[in-house]
């Protein structure tokens, strides 16, 4: 018998004053990155190489970076982290030290280890809008959202 699975509550949170931790700064995290350095004013990226665009937004005051492999107490007091690493266990360290901490986390590559989803983002002067799929339709999910960017274009 297939379970029919919930979709997740959209839920809006301010993070400014709050730490977010990302550890990795691949591709994915890289995305994640500069999503979140418009919403938090403590962005903590924890990796052991990064590129120039991070370290031009951390000239510019928008992330910390720990240049080394992300440890329990790089995650004490973060409010949200994001697990990016190439590195399965790293990741699965970061889950169970969130999990034990009680600190939401979403492991990008095990959706089976997400407290959330990161949505679709858009935002303008007077509006932020997330798109979800509950992890299930991402191509869906990034069309929606350019139909929901164009339409707040088309109203400046």
């Amino acid at each position: 018998m297939s379970e029919k699975r919930k979709h997740y509550f959209p839920m809006f949170v301010d993070l400014t004053d709050k730490k977010v931790v990302v550890a990795g700064a691949g591709t994915i995290a890289k995305r994640r990155i500069r999503a979140l350095a418009e919403f938090t004013d403590r962005l903590v990226v924890v990796a052991p190489e990064v590129n120039q665009e991070l370290k031009e937004m951390e000239a510019r005051g928008k992330l910390t970076i720990l240049k080394k492999h992300c440890e329990r107490e790089d995650l004490y007091d973060a409010a949200l982290v994001i697990a990016a690493t190439n590195d399965n266990k790293i990741n699965q360290e970061i889950y169970s030290v969130c999990k034990c901490l009680g600190i939401p986390v979403n492991v990008c590559a095990d959706k089976t280890k997400c407290d959330f989803y990161f949505p679709g983002i858009v935002t303008d002067e007077n509006f932020v809008v997330g798109i979800s799929t509950s992890g299930r339709e991402h191509k869906k999910a990034r069309e929606v959202t350019d139909k929901i960017q164009a339409l707040l274009a088309q109203e400046e």
